[in-house]
């Protein structure tokens, strides 16, 4: 481009020798001609004209129409930037894709916060789904999490107000607020006859996407929450310090991962894949492919396994599916989501945008997941505790009470080491007698009800002991304990 710059101003410098009457007369010709068009535009009126130059949107008409009488006759002043946002925002929603949304400019900024250092809120990823607002995963760590929310829970209201019919964008700026405020949500989960009561309190949700352990034997696991700018970064430095503290296998671990960025699953997959093997392949409309392939300069020499589940959404399966059929790299856990399409988004000037869903993308193999998941190779359920529900601390759950919440409640009595009796969901003396022994054994003051401190600890037991029962990583590092010992 420099030498192309350079080159003009020598052509610019460059002149031609016209003659005096020749260049006069030149000036006359062109005042002629042009009063003449004028004239011939006057005479012949706008419809002349018009047909000069054809509407190329004419299926605008009622648009444009509909828009002007509303601004002109409606009974009240309207906001005409809010007529053009519906009428974006109708176009879109049109399309009846839960991956494409129109943002206004609060939106929009609620948007680009979250592929950015941080943001406030509660922590979970969602997205509209047949008019409804559905989880796709919670961020690790988040409020969220630590509330009990989980994949395909159906959020049903915010603050006592219904969602349905939103959008998702529309749904995150009433979830997210300042950190230290509360929020209230309704949910819907499958299994659960009635809706589950949950009251978050907001925090600043770090974007920090890559978490880094070493297990027994030499096995590292490392686990990635989101694909966001810099997550191929952080995981490259996981791997280093992994990597110094003598890591001779690899545990990827992708569960509860909502997706992100498209070329951030590109180059960790890469990181897997020999150079030169397809990593995947987007096709847009016309059937066009575009192939991605690996890039490696230095591929792992270690045995990997990769950990998926319902939560594993978009760019973790991108990630799954490309390391399992370009690297043979064993899949553990249970079926991915199911998001195979490529999202795009287009900014306005204003700052608001609109995001929309420009392709789909392809497993190495060609293999379409969208709606389906990915199957992992060997199939690992997590135990059944690890899917009780949230209980509020802010609701007592006391004698004679009887509730989903005090079933949930004497499962957790149980699984902590207190028989609660006959677990149906009622609050009887058995009950309260394993509520005061727990009590005792963790400290607490014995009221033989459960509330606040006490629902806290009993929940905090109970993901204590799902991380110490972890039976998909236990999987995970028996597949690998085998490799490393060939």
């Amino acid at each position: 481009m420099e030498e192309e710059n350079q080159k003009q101003p020598k052509e610019a410098g460059k002149f031609i020798k016209i003659k005096k009457f020749t260049f006069i007369m030149g000036i006359f010709l062109v005042i002629f001609l042009t009063a003449g068009i004028t004239t011939i535009a006057l005479t012949f009126g706008d419809e002349k004209v018009e047909s000069l130059a054809p509407d190329k949107h004419a299926e605008f008409e009622k648009l444009y129409s509909t828009y002007d009488k509303i601004k002109d006759d409606y009974y009240e002043e309207v906001d005409e930037e809010k007529l053009v946002d519906g009428a974006i925002n109708g176009m879109i929603k049109s399309l009846d894709d839960p991956y494409s949304a129109y943002m206004d400019k609060k939106e929009a900024s609620s948007f680009h916060e979250s592929i950015s250092s941080s943001f406030e809120g509660i922590g979970a990823e969602i997205q509209e789904q047949d008019g409804q607002i559905m989880v796709v995963s919670p961020i690790k760590g988040s409020p969220a999490e630590k509330a009990g929310v989980k994949p395909n829970d159906i959020i049903l209201s915010v603050d006592g107000k219904s969602v349905e019919g939103l959008s998702s964008s529309e749904a995150v700026l009433k979830i997210r607020g300042e950190k230290g405020t509360k929020v209230d949500l309704s949910i819907s989960r499958a299994g659960e006859s009635e809706p589950i009561k949950l009251t978050i309190k907001r925090d600043t949700i770090p974007i920090e996407t890559v978490y880094a352990e070493m297990l027994d034997d030499g096995v590292a696991k490392i686990q990635v929450t989101s694909f966001s700018e810099h997550t191929v970064q952080e995981l490259k430095t996981a791997l280093e310090e992994m990597s110094k503290k003598d890591m001779k296998g690899l545990v990827l671990d992708l569960r509860g991962n909502p997706g992100g960025l498209l070329d951030q699953a590109i180059e960790m997959a890469s990181l897997f894949i020999p150079n030169g093997k397809v990593v995947l392949q987007v096709e847009d409309r016309s059937g066009k492919k575009d192939v991605y392939k690996s890039e490696n300069d230095g591929e792992l020499k270690i045995p990997v396994v990769v950990l998926i589940d319902d939560g594993s959404a978009s760019a973790s399966e991108i990630v799954a599916a490309a390391v399992s059929e370009s690297a043979d790299i064993p899949l553990i856990g249970v079926k991915s989501f199911g998001k195979g399409t490529v999202q795009t988004a287009q900014d306005f000037e204003d700052g608001s945008n609109f995001k929309y869903t420009a392709a789909k993308w392809l497993t190495p193999e060609g293999n379409w997941i969208h709606k389906k998941g990915i199957k992992p190779d060997i199939n690992v359920k997590l135990p059944d505790y690890a899917s009780l529900p949230y209980i509020s601390p802010d609701k007592e759950l006391k004698a004679s009470d009887s509730s989903s919440e005090v079933k949930a409640a004497e499962e957790m009595l149980k699984e902590a080491g207190h028989d609660p009796g006959k677990i149906d969901g009622f609050f009887d003396e058995a009950t309260k007698n394993a509520v005061t022994a727990f009590q005792r054994e963790q400290k607490i003051k014995e009221t033989g009800t459960i509330k606040d401190d006490t629902t806290m600890k009993l929940m905090q037991v109970i993901r204590e002991k799902i991380l110490k029962n972890d039976t998909q990583v236990k999987k995970a590092v028996e597949v690998l304990k085998k490799e490393i010992n060939k």
